[in-house]
């Protein structure tokens, strides 16, 4: 489970940086806006495009929900057996809260630092390679990224998010529709990275805010389950909004396919408790981590 919610959280933390939280009034909630006048908006929201482009580097630190479970227990009794819920295991209903450090730079090098049951776990790329440490699996070596690692992270958005500078990125967006997302209107974008892959991105219509990302689907029971990120609480840091609350839900299958139980799985929260722009750092830290 801390595996899985720490490569969600980096996924997260990188598409919503450049989110922010402010008043633009009313605008038009029907779909006679184009894409391009959407993210035009969206970037004047988020603070204008200079100065996110004077971002080279940021800090984060919170913590990350990880370990929960609200789903039910489902009891299996041998044959000729009563089953006795007394006996079997209960999950802490409530997450356990994972102290984090995550740090940025451009182009797109990441650290972040979580500390587990007295353990550190770091996972760092330099913007080519990919390495982690993660002790809490008996894992003492640091070791390479997997390939879907390495897929992933080539899908992470750059300190400023995934709208800001999108032609120069080389990402082609185009409007897919109109929305609602918790009751509010909303344009959803379809974005293609360079790389021919393509995530989804839900601006509010009248705030031209994002509401909320695609994620990278999940596997669980064998099958990937689509991913939607939430974000919440959204709070001024040098001139710039920063997103404090983001909220991960896996989503069900549309089609339940035999011998995949499609358990709903509970919302998992990443919560940001101090954000610092333009950090000085050693470029050693976004290096091979050593032990």
């Amino acid at each position: 489970m801390v595996r899985k919610s720490l490569a969600v959280f980096v996924v997260c933390i990188s598409l919503a940086l450049g989110i922010s939280l402010f008043a633009a009034g009313d605008a038009p909630t029907g779909s006679n806006l184009s894409a391009a006048a959407i993210v035009e908006r969206n970037v004047a929201a988020r603070g204008g495009l200079q100065a996110w482009r004077a971002v080279q580097t940021i800090s984060l630190q919170g913590k990350l929900g990880a370990g929960g479970n609200q789903r039910a227990t489902l009891a299996v009794p041998l044959q000729g057996q009563t089953p006795n819920l007394k006996s079997i295991p209960q999950r802490p209903v409530d997450e356990t809260q994972l102290p984090f450090v995550m740090e940025l730079e451009r182009p797109r090098k990441m650290r972040v630092e979580l500390e587990f049951k007295g353990q550190k776990a770091i996972q760092v790329f330099d913007g080519a390679h990919g390495w982690k440490l993660r002790p809490f699996l008996n894992r003492r070596v640091v070791e390479p990224y997997t390939a879907e690692e390495m897929k992933s992270a080539s899908m992470q958005a750059d300190l400023d998010g995934p709208l800001v500078d999108y032609a120069a990125k080389g990402t082609k967006i185009e409007l897919d529709g109109v929305e609602k997302v918790e009751d509010r209107d909303t344009y959803k974008l379809k974005l293609t990275m360079n790389n021919g892959q393509s995530i989804h991105v839900w601006i509010d219509a009248r705030s031209f805010l994002e509401t909320k990302v695609e994620g990278q689907p999940r596997r669980l029971d064998g099958q990937y389950h689509p991913v939607e990120v939430y974000y919440r609480d959204y709070r001024p840091v040098n001139g710039l909004q920063i997103p404090y609350v983001l909220e991960t839900r896996v989503l069900p299958l549309a089609q339940k396919s035999p011998g995949n139980r499609n358990t709903p799985v509970p919302p998992e929260k990443i919560v940001i408790e101090k954000v610092v722009v333009n950090p000085k750092f050693d470029e050693a830290m976004f290096s091979k981590p050593g032990i």
